[in-house]
């Protein structure tokens, strides 16, 4: 087993790979940042992977989305409608107990939908605050995402109107 501050360098060095195949639309590294069966040593062809090291996911304002199928279907479809994503980090906490390690973060994101059928710039740029808490799971390969849990932020003018008391 390696050093405790070494896995929690590798495990940011993972949860910002994470993040940076994102931005670069780089589907085949987030299926592979992503836990999978042959991860944990069970052969796919005499057990069923759902059962095995389950993994899931919850986008903001969506349902929670379980097994590989799922979440990898839903990251092609945010790539495919997104022409643009960024994603700045912050207050960044990586706490590792044994084969398992959680992150929690503030993603400020700033994405750019399609562009307007008249022209080749980006659609209007739209910024976000969510908080999101990635489970990571040790594997001869690195570091997995075994979970990802993502929420938005409510600003003040997310409230109600006149409203002036927090969420």
């Amino acid at each position: 087993m390696s050093a405790p501050h070494t896995d929690v360098e590798q495990v940011e060095l993972a949860n910002t790979a994470f993040y940076e195949a994102l931005e670069r639309g780089d589907f085949e590294t987030v299926s592979r940042l992503w836990l999978a069966p042959s991860d944990l040593g069970v052969d796919e062809t005499y057990h069923d992977p759902a059962d095995t090291g389950v993994i899931s996911c919850v986008h903001p304002g969506w349902p929670v989305l379980t097994g590989r199928g799922e979440v990898l279907r839903s990251y092609a479809l945010i790539m495919a409608n997104t022409d643009y994503i960024q994603f700045f980090l912050t207050d960044v906490h990586v706490s590792v107990t044994g084969d398992t390690a959680l992150v929690t973060c503030t993603e400020n994101i700033l994405s750019g939908g399609p562009a307007p059928d008249d022209g080749d710039e980006l659609g209007p740029l739209v910024g976000q605050l969510v908080v999101a808490t990635n489970v990571f799971r040790r594997t001869t390969d690195g570091w997995k995402l075994w979970s990802h849990h993502a929420s938005p932020v409510l600003t003040e003018t997310d409230d109600a109107e006149g409203d002036d008391t927090p969420a």
